[in-house]
């Protein structure tokens, strides 16, 4: 009968203790669920980039094999076509191909620019070895057919041009009209982008496939290419086959074989990836860290809350372990709701960044897929998190002795208390003095809450940063580094004739000559392959600034060099380096570096065009020119350059800022929304959270007060002036963890492509102190409205 009696207990324990559970959550409902969501907003920015992560990564992988995608490119000006047997017998070198490419301007119907683009040859015999294209509509063109061709999705796209239309271009100064036989994505053009250019202009940059024999005739390369590209065998260096393919091509013109870090697409898609990567081992931690305080904090004040009820339980015979249970099944219950709601969220917001990332990222798919391991990988820091906060509260439930639980806990001395003199200063009315004694009584839980609140106010500082720093990197390459309104380039350097034509252009105001080659850079055991520019002195147009926006010019016979490219050189402002031209003649020459200056986009590296000119041994050479032009005369000035023989490209200023702006805002400004709205999550949780557990703790004292005659707006003083106090101090901590988090942020994900400056404006602090105010006066009024309903009698007579 005594067993069956124990037995039945044993069965009835879970079930009353559950019924408990039940009622509590029920009656801090509220505290709860901002709780769950701030475990939420963690789960959700781990789900986001880590499934972005995943997505971008596996897709990337699959794409470039299935398609053969190139591991090194070797540029030539005119090499046999004999020597790719010579390239395919390189030690390393899985599979090679060799093809035509030249630079060619659309002339598009409706659109008074020119658009630049790429044409690129295809076998005559079918599909290449390497660089797959994947047609997405159409057929390949056939053998002998020089007027068929392949267009690039997105640049069909953005014309409407459909498979059966006609496309007319410049090449090799020669008009060509090409009938248009298919529509192609390409692993080599997954972020489309022209030369020289931050983002992609789908309207402005196009590639075009044509038939090997076809191009070869249009460019004049019969029995020769301009372009070498192979793949690697598994686990090979990159840089023997590199090297080996300079010594076989340097003959031919080549300026230097160059791997998957320099081609630009995979570049821009390597720099997000790390930028994802950041994001994800960065934020969630933070919220899921808050989210162990908050449940915490609940748990141990209810503790402290239920210590009767604790040691009743204790008395009818409930085990330690059944008390650790419930209070663990309480912070469970919270992560579970938090983990529910930020996977549906975080799977959501995915799927909706996905869309984005197709706006320029041109795969034949991109699909926001979760791997088990995101799903698992949440569920185990939500449960690290809300168990861990769980578990110092729960243990201090089960260590509670029946007998001194169920009577009342001694008052605490506050005689020795921290700042215990401060409370009895003359000088402070009444009602702050028992502010500051709340405060100051209880220094663990206030620096608790001033630390989240300073979290929250730190992140939104950390996350609008970005968009201070794209504003400076707008205005400070756009407006100051390159005040041109058209760069011109053309597909062989040209005489100073060349310059004075495009200066007599119509509406051309002011022109500039600039001189590009490409160079290898050597310092000691370091070497870097980059692109030296000459500009005139003076330059207006475009030149190199600081983050100041002051021109930094290079004194006669010296070059003045980017940061970025200054460290990887290790090298110093009035240090020598040595250079060498990978073309033409291919001349080496040393020379002083004058200034080390940071840049923000691109590595830099230039000198005045005239000793530049000189140092090669030609004339008054240029590659190019930027013009700034009469806007009431642009149509005509396009057309001119449109037939004008032996220009490789036509980049427009206003477009591309036009452009970049457009796809920050779509990009960028998105994910800013989404991570502000978390980091307001946070500010919810931790100033909610604190002013309603303090109004439950001191429920009875606040009754007491209004009997004593206390109105209510001075006992509303009483129990909010705590958390109004601890939030002001909170604004200028937070303001000091937004700056290192921002300036972190700006040292992650900077890159060889662009550096975000670390700048952030007055407007941001200003808007996340905002923010933090904002929410905790409304969770003020919140409590406010709870205060001014407060049942005198039944609260004191609940704590007799």
């Amino acid at each position: 009968m005594v067993g069956g009696g124990r037995f039945d207990m044993a069965r009835l324990v879970p079930r009353k203790l559950d019924r408990k559970l039940l009622r509590d959550l029920w009656a801090t409902k509220m505290q709860a669920i901002a709780i769950a969501f701030v475990v939420a907003a963690g789960i959700a920015v781990h789900v986001v980039a880590a499934g972005m992560l995943d997505s971008l990564q596996e897709t990337r992988r699959a794409y470039y094999d299935r398609y053969r995608f190139a591991d090194v490119w070797a540029p030539v000006v005119r090499a046999p076509d004999r020597l790719l047997a010579d390239i395919r017998d390189i030690p390393g070198v899985a599979a090679a191909e060799t093809r035509v490419t030249s630079h060619v301007l659309f002339d598009i119907p409706g659109m008074d620019a020119p658009a630049s683009g790429q044409a690129i040859s295809l076998p005559d015999s079918g599909r290449p070895a390497v660089n797959h294209i994947h047609l997405s509509e159409g057929r390949l063109p056939r053998r002998g057919q020089r007027d068929e061709a392949v267009l690039l999705d997105a640049f069909a796209r953005a014309h409407g041009i459909a498979v059966g239309d006609t496309v007319s271009l410049t090449l090799h100064g020669g008009r060509e009209s090409l009938r248009i036989v298919g529509i192609a994505l390409s692993p080599e053009h997954v972020y489309a982008v022209a030369p020289g250019q931050l983002v992609p202009d789908a309207r402005l940059f196009g590639v075009v496939w044509m038939g090997r024999e076809a191009l070869a005739q249009a460019v004049d390369r019969d029995g020769a290419f301009t372009e070498a590209v192979v793949t690697l065998e598994p686990g090979y260096p990159e840089a023997a086959v590199t090297g080996a393919l300079d010594r076989l091509l340097a003959p031919y013109g080549a300026p230097g074989a160059y791997g998957r870090e320099q081609q630009i697409s995979d570049a821009f898609i390597s720099s997000e990836i790390t930028q994802l990567s950041t994001m994800a081992r960065v934020l969630p931690p933070i919220f899921l860290a808050v989210a162990a305080f908050l449940v915490n904090v609940v748990l141990t004040r209810l503790v402290a809350m239920e210590r009767t009820e604790i040691g009743l339980l204790k008395a009818f015979g409930y085990h330690d372990g059944d008390v650790v249970w419930h209070y663990v099944k309480f912070a469970g219950a919270i992560g579970v709701l938090g983990l529910a709601i930020g996977l549906g969220l975080g799977t959501w917001l995915g799927r909706q960044m996905a869309v984005l990332y197709t706006e320029y990222y041109h795969f034949p798919f991109l699909i926001f897929r979760l791997e088990a391991g995101v799903y698992l990988s949440a569920c185990l820091v939500t449960a690290l998190a809300v168990g861990g906060g769980g578990a110092l509260a729960a243990w201090r439930a089960a260590r509670l002795d029946p007998a001194v639980a169920m009577r009342a806990p001694p008052p605490p001395d506050y005689s020795k208390s921290i700042g215990a003199g401060l409370t009895r200063w003359r000088m402070l009315d009444r009602q702050t003095r028992m502010v500051f004694r709340q405060i100051l009584r209880w220094p663990g839980r206030s620096a608790f809450t001033l630390a989240g609140v300073s979290v929250s106010g730190g992140l939104l500082i950390g996350t609008l940063f970005f968009l201070d720093s794209v504003d400076v990197m707008i205005d400070v390459y756009f407006n100051s580094a390159n005040r041109q309104d058209v760069s011109v380039s053309f597909v062989e350097p040209r005489s100073r004739e060349a310059f004075h034509s495009l200066r007599r252009m119509p509406g051309v105001i002011e022109a500039e000559p600039v001189r590009q080659v490409a160079v290898r850079l050597r310092h000691g055991a370091a070497e870097e392959r980059t692109a030296l520019s000459g500009v005139p002195r003076g330059a207006r147009l475009s030149r190199m600034v600081d983050l100041d926006n002051r021109s930094v010019e290079a004194p006669p016979g010296a070059l003045v060099m980017s940061q970025d490219l200054a460290d990887k050189l290790s090298i110093a402002a009035g240090d020598r380096i040595e250079v060498e031209v990978t073309e033409g003649r291919r001349p080496v020459f040393e020379l002083p570096v004058s200034a080390v200056t940071t840049t923000l986009v691109g590595s830099g590296l230039q000198m005045e065009i005239g000793d530049l000119n000189r140092l090669l041994g030609e004339g008054r050479v240029l590659s190019g020119a930027s013009l700034r032009v009469d806007a009431h005369e642009t149509r005509a000035l396009y057309a001119r350059l449109k037939d004008t023989p032996g220009i490789a490209g036509v980049s427009l200023q206003s477009e591309a800022e036009d452009r970049f702006v457009e796809l920050l805002d779509q990009s960028l400004g998105t994910s800013i929304i989404i991570y502000t709205g978390f980091a307001a999550l946070i500010a919810i949780g931790v100033v909610y959270n604190s002013v309603r557990i303090s109004f439950s703790e001191r429920e009875h004292e606040l009754a007491v007060l209004r009997v004593l005659g206390f109105t209510r707006g001075e006992v509303a003083y009483v129990l909010l002036g705590e958390i109004a106090i601890l939030t002001l101090l909170a604004l200028p901590v937070g303001a000091l963890l937004g700056t290192g988090l921002a300036w972190g942020f700006s040292q992650a994900m900077s890159s060889d492509l662009f550096r975000l400056p670390f700048v952030i404006s007055p407007r941001t602090y200003g808007y996340a102190a905002g923010v933090v105010l904002v929410i905790a006066i409304s969770s003020a009024l919140m409590i406010r409205s709870r205060l001014d309903k407060l049942d005198m009698v039944a609260v004191l007579k609940s704590g007799e």
